[in-house]
């Protein structure tokens, strides 16, 4: 999955030079601060008037004036002010061509997001892996690289290398304008973006103000499997109504609990499941710790595998070996669907959500095993008919993340966030 240091993962051909404002992208607002902004994400579908005009544009559009007041419940006074207000930013754009033969007035004029002009950098830093990528005013990734997580002396010698590399992938986007930046990576964050990241052994990081500094750009940062729970949001906004716990597996454990359209973050931190019992092993957990994550992580995974005899390098030559008929390898991974199941179940039955999401590669890059993981949860829950489903980004979930954070403060107050832009 990693790449060599900024090749692009994405197709996108762009050539590296001066950045210029392409014909009908407005001029920068003039910043409300000389240093650039840096916030925590709030991650949560906002009611403000310009928000959810925004929004209507994102998940319906093109949209009519009258239809966008309908899906937002505004006054369609106040749908045709912030439709003038985004159009002037240039944060959507009417599509003259779609309307009805015969219509007379500009509320007849439908529009829509507009995708060509802005765009927004996320970036996740993993444990082993950080992932850089640039998004659109949609939420789709435009292009991204994947770099080794930087081993330096100090933690803001290892953020700073990331946000060098942010800045060169940043460079090559020729004719688009940057609004702001989003930074997703576990621990815990607090205000102004310092982190405490117990597995890299950090504590209050400036990690916003250095990437800030790097890229020129407002940032804010969030927990990432809280920035996961905020992504299925951003996809599924419909869905705000309906609370949903989500799970995340990979080389860390954690989960994230979404109420009436806001991820729940508590003042404590997010929660931490790592250290759960793991529950009775066969193959998995060779040194017996009996918790979560040293059980279920990559990194405890492929060392079962390597202490049950298998040459192995990689979860995916672990996988590779379980899909041409190695056994160890098929239950060793087996296993590990069946310990995240059970776990789910139990969860799941604390939190009474009205569905529950798995996301993360453990579930996602081994498809063969969750059967397993329903067959574990349904023996372990006391509830038969729970709603469970695979996290819509799947493969992508990193780089869904860090988009929703980078995004988070231009879909809370589109108009207020551009205000703070170079």
């Amino acid at each position: 999955m990693t790449t060599a240091l900024d090749r692009p993962i994405l197709s996108h051909t762009t050539p590296v030079g001066v950045v210029v404002r392409p014909a009908g992208v407005p001029a920068p607002v003039a910043a409300k601060r000389s240093a650039p902004h840096v916030t925590t994400a709030k991650l949560q579908l906002s009611t403000k008037a310009a928000a959810l005009v925004l929004r209507s544009a994102r998940t319906s559009g093109p949209v009519f004036r009258d239809d966008a007041a309908a899906l937002t419940g505004l006054s369609i006074s106040t749908v045709n002010r912030q439709v003038s207000a985004l159009l002037k930013a240039g944060l959507i754009r009417e599509r003259a061509d779609l309307t009805p033969p015969g219509a007379v007035g500009r509320p007849r004029v439908p529009f829509e997001i507009n995708t060509d002009g802005f765009l927004t950098i996320g970036i996740h830093i993993g444990y082993k892996v950080t992932s850089i990528t640039t998004h659109d005013l949609a939420h789709r990734v435009a292009g991204a690289i994947a770099i080794p997580t930087p081993q330096a002396e100090t933690p803001e010698e290892v953020v700073a290398q990331i946000g060098a590399s942010a800045r060169r992938f940043a460079d090559r986007w020729v004719g688009k304008r940057l609004l702001w930046a989003g930074v997703a990576l576990g621990g815990r964050v607090s205000d102004g973006g310092f982190v405490d990241h117990p597995r890299l052994d950090w504590k209050g990081v400036p990690v916003g103000s250095v990437i800030a500094e790097a890229l020129g750009l407002p940032v804010s940062v969030a927990s990432h499997v809280e920035a996961m729970a905020a992504a299925e949001q951003v996809v599924s906004p419909a869905d705000q109504s309906q609370n949903f716990l989500y799970f995340y597996a990979r080389e860390m454990v954690g989960i994230a609990f979404s109420v009436d359209g806001a991820v729940h973050t508590p003042a404590a931190g997010p929660p931490t499941i790592g250290h759960f019992p793991s529950g009775a092993t066969t193959l998995l957990d060779p040194d017996n710790t009996g918790r979560l994550e040293p059980t279920v992580s990559d990194s405890g995974v492929l060392y079962a595998a390597q202490k049950a005899g298998l040459d192995v390098e990689s979860l995916d030559d672990l996988r590779t070996a379980a899909r041409t008929g190695n056994t160890i390898a098929n239950d060793i991974l087996t296993e590990r669907a069946e310990v995240l199941g059970r776990t789910v179940a139990l969860m799941s039955d604390i939190f009474n959500p009205d569905h529950v999401i798995l996301g993360g590669q453990a579930f996602t890059d081994y498809p063969e095993a969750l059967p397993a993981v329903s067959k574990s949860l349904r023996a372990t829950t006391v509830l038969t008919q729970r709603d469970v489903r695979v996290a819509r980004s799947a493969i992508t979930v990193q780089q869904k993340a860090a988009g929703a954070v980078a995004l988070d403060e231009i879909y809370a107050d589109p108009l207020d966030a551009l205000s703070y832009t170079a």
